[in-house]
């Protein structure tokens, strides 16, 4: 038994909810404060834009305790895991402990000498202080949208024009009949300019640096892309952290092999996307960029670019001239509405500058162990910033890895120096063996799921039973089985 905590959790979203049930499952009084009038975090209705949808499977996009209904499609749109969090939310009686339109502008340690944090907290109307026992850091990878000011903007929104961003974009309509366009070369930047030309805009035009290697739904039209991208054997083609001199020997012996698969599935994306045809061939080899950043190819895209529905141009806005956005090839683009596609800064904000100069590198690396926890942050931790292509089953493993760890109940309860110099390796790993690691502050966990979540596992304590070996091998995670993991794992329950 262990003594029951007074838990904050930061954030509504789907880390947050899989905190605060992991929390609350083990006894412990959970507080969710959410900035926002709803839960959903990136799947609120009032932040999402039109057509919106997973870039992952619903088998994938789910908790492990519930699957997506049988009626949703197999990548669910905006709306559809809106309604999956809210029930789930409802299921495991998360809504009374839900305080929204509460913001956390400030914390810090408690001033009585307890263990725990105070934090301020801000509504509508009050700003106020509490004491946590624990912290739950939930805001994940998409909370403060970018910006973007340049010269002429206010010459430019006094004519008429908008700037958005693209969480801003919530409204068809407002591309109807108007000069849209998109900065970005994300999938929500090609979303947007998909769906400003099919919701009748005069004009569509998507602005963005260098082309990058994107995945279609089904590679070649007939394999569904998660038993390509998800499982075990595509992540042995690359080499990981702490590995011996015999694993590295293989590695070199096998390279020939990996580099013919990956030039294959280059040549076919090629042929598939006509990536030629749209002047939209990466320059950069397929597997220097396997990680997070990876998108999902829109429907739809490149066939507008190929025939000019969509136009492309490689660079980025300069600065705005009257009605129309000087790019920084020097174009002029007429334009009604500039969509800022730019994505988000990922940080804590309301964490003092002398706790945070302990948890982010002058370079914005982040010291995290397991990504989810700093030996100098005590009583606080991180769900959600181990950022993947299984987002869902990232944060519940997480999640329960930090209870545990709260509560000293880890199978591995690591110290702090084990920690420190876990942390040590991973960075350099991040920074010299795999740069492309080191995207989103180095909390990408992508190509490596399988060897992230093992180690969670092992750390929690569950005796793994795996399916046979050729099935674990060649097929994505199984949230089923990863529920039948953490069920196995030791149990234990907090008391007031």
């Amino acid at each position: 038994m262990v003594k029951q905590k007074h838990v904050c959790i930061i954030g509504a979203g789907v880390s947050g909810l899989a905190a605060a049930k992991a929390f609350s499952e083990r006894g412990h009084r959970v507080t969710i404060v959410e900035r926002s009038g709803d839960l959903g975090g990136v799947w609120e209705p009032a932040r999402s834009y039109p057509e919106v949808q997973t870039q992952s499977p619903k088998d994938l996009y789910r908790y492990t305790d519930k699957a997506m209904p049988g009626s949703y499609p197999e990548w669910p749109k905006g709306p559809q895991v809106y309604a999956y969090l809210r029930d789930y939310a409802r299921e495991h009686g998360l809504d009374d402990a839900m305080r929204l339109n509460t913001a956390v502008v400030a914390m810090d340690r408690r001033a009585d000498g307890k263990p725990g944090w105070t934090l301020t907290l801000r509504t509508d109307d009050s700003v106020g202080h509490e004491d946590f026992d624990f912290v739950a850091v939930c805001t994940g990878q998409f909370n403060e949208p970018q910006t973007l000011s340049l010269r002429g903007e206010d010459v430019f929104k006094s004519q008429g024009g908008k700037i958005l961003h693209s969480s801003q974009y919530n409204d068809a309509t407002i591309a109807r009949g108007r000069r849209v366009v998109v900065l970005g070369g994300s999938k929500s930047a090609t979303d947007i300019a998909v769906n400003a030309v099919n919701s009748g805009a005069a004009e569509v035009t998507i602005v963005y640096r260098e082309p990058v290697w994107r995945i279609p739904y089904f590679v070649g039209g007939l394999v569904n892309f998660k038993r390509i991208l998800y499982i075990r054997a595509q992540e042995e083609m690359f080499p990981g952290w702490g590995i011996g001199p015999l694993s590295r020997l293989a590695h070199v012996l096998a390279k020939p092999l990996v580099w013919a698969n990956w030039r294959g599935l280059e040549s076919l994306l090629k042929v598939q996307l006509k990536l030629k045809q749209c002047d939209m061939v990466p320059k950069q080899p397929i597997e220097d960029g396997v990680n997070c950043s990876v998108p999902i190819a829109t429907p739809g895209f490149y066939p507008m670019v190929a025939d000019g529905r969509i136009k492309a141009i490689r660079g980025t806005f300069d600065h705005y001239d009257g009605d129309s956005i000087v790019m920084s090839g020097g174009e002029r683009v007429p334009a009604d509405v500039a969509v800022l596609a730019i994505g988000y800064r990922l940080g804590v904000p309301f964490l003092p500058e002398s706790y945070r100069s302990k948890l982010v590198e002058p370079d914005g690396q982040y010291r995290l162990y397991r990504l989810i926890a700093n030996p100098d942050l005590p009583d606080m931790g991180f769900v959600g910033f181990n950022s993947s292509f299984c987002t869902v089953l990232c944060a519940e493993l997480a999640a329960n890895w930090l209870v545990r760890y709260a509560d000293g109940k880890l199978a591995r309860q690591p110290t702090a120096a084990e920690m420190k110099e876990n942390i040590a390796m991973m960075l350099h790993f991040k920074r010299v063996e795999r740069p492309a690691a080191g995207v989103y502050g180095g909390l990408c966990v992508a190509p490596y799921h399988y060897r992230h979540f093992d180690e969670l596992l092992a750390d929690i304590g569950t005796s793994i039973r795996r399916r046979n070996p050729l099935a674990e091998k060649f097929t994505p995670p199984d949230a089923d089985a990863y529920a039948r993991f953490l069920a196995s794992a030791p149990d234990y329950h907090a008391v007031a």
